[in-house]
């Protein structure tokens, strides 16, 4: 049985990370296997090491296409590694950022090809979309400001006020695509944005057997 691909995207201080929590313990109490991961950074301890470089304070100044090339070697690395393998024993993989945050952060937020980047995506992934996105939307500014208080902000995150009001945007560009998508707003409280998420996975359950 193959298993399904769940991604979660969005702004800075989304609430992503609280949500694959409580969708994952909901999920196992129904009996199903499930594995939780994240990009970049994923899979490996490449992929970890290539998520020092890309977020940590060691190299500041990276050029956007070199950011780039490096989401898409650990992004490589995380589907090889670990995202198809569970894929094929039926798991259901819950990831934490994909495809969707480089077109958002590196497409609209540094204004790379956006085209170039969707054709890079398809071959990083091995052709393997997600079966489900759950887009969170928020606004840059509480969305920054939560980011700040949990954890201090990485060198992506510290990249100033309008390149995140792009990447918003990219995400909200994308949301409108439909399909695979689903958009929640992210500002409201952490059970009324767990119960959106589950009723869409409900919707869909069938899919999940």
């Amino acid at each position: 049985m193959s298993g399904k691909l769940i991604t979660f995207e969005g702004p800075e201080g989304a609430g992503k990370t609280t949500q694959i929590k409580l969708l994952k313990e909901y999920l196992e109490k129904e009996g199903l296997s499930v594995i939780t991961t994240h990009e970049p950074g994923g899979g490996s301890k490449l992929s970890q090491r290539i998520r020092e470089i890309l977020l940590g304070g060691e190299f500041e100044n990276i050029c956007d296409e070199a950011e780039l090339l490096l989401m898409l070697a650990a992004r490589v690395e995380h589907v090889q590694k670990l995202i198809l393998p569970h894929l094929r024993q039926g798991m259901i993989v819950l990831c934490d950022r994909f495809i969707d945050s480089t077109v958002a952060y590196q497409g609209y937020g540094r204004g790379l090809p956006l085209k170039s980047i969707q054709m890079m995506n398809q071959f990083a992934i091995c052709g393997r979309y997600p079966d489900l996105t759950i887009v969170f939307d928020i606004d840059p500014e509480t969305g920054l400001k939560r980011a700040a208080q949990k954890a201090g902000l990485d060198r992506i995150e510290s990249a100033g006020m309008e390149f995140h009001t792009r990447v918003r945007e990219g995400f909200e560009q994308l949301a409108l695509e439909g399909g695979r998508y689903f958009l929640v707003d992210g500002s409201r409280s952490m059970d009324e944005v767990h119960q959106d998420i589950l009723k869409r996975v409900l919707e869909i359950s069938t899919d999940f057997q």
